[in-house]
């Protein structure tokens, strides 16, 4: 990505209010960070979300997912690329993107995180068998959170 990507990019996330921004794919990534985290900002923790004083409320994260054991054997976990609202469908009562035991293609889409209005499809890392979906629907999540364990194929 050239200078003035990066440039306009920053623009871009500037205009818009948005503090921090990741990509990555194959060949690269960025992270971007504009400004400071405000004092009275919780700052939280992959696989953390602890009580929040403020006045809006955020879903706490259930024990079996804030604790979750590391993957036994050969098994893929995908987690959250960005802070945000879990979603396993792509509308309220349409099915949703995959099930346990369902087989899934890289790049086939698993869930939706809502980041800031945007719904952003997280997609699969590698072709496999989904073992465990490790978040509830309408849950928020958190930066590197585990999402979904895949069994390779």
């Amino acid at each position: 990505m050239d200078l003035d990507r990066i440039e306009a990019l920053l623009k871009l996330l500037s205009e818009h209010d948005v503090r921090e921004f990741n990509y990555r794919d194959d060949e690269k990534a960025i992270r971007l960070k504009l400004g400071t985290v405000a004092a009275s900002a919780p700052v939280q923790v992959a696989y953390v979300a602890p009580p929040l004083a403020a006045a809006a409320p955020v879903a706490a994260v259930p024990a079996s997912v804030a604790a979750a054991p590391a993957p036994a054997g050969n098994v893929k976990v995908i987690e959250s690329p960005m802070v945000g609202t879990f979603y396993r469908s792509a509308t309220p009562g349409a099915p949703s993107f995959c099930e346990v035991g369902d087989v899934v293609q890289k790049g086939k889409p698993l869930c939706i995180v809502e980041a800031m209005k945007l719904m952003n499809e997280i997609e699969c890392e590698v072709t496999g068998t989904v073992v465990e979906v490790l978040v509830e629907n309408g849950h928020a999540v958190q930066f590197g959170q585990a999402l979904f364990k895949i069994r390779p194929s």
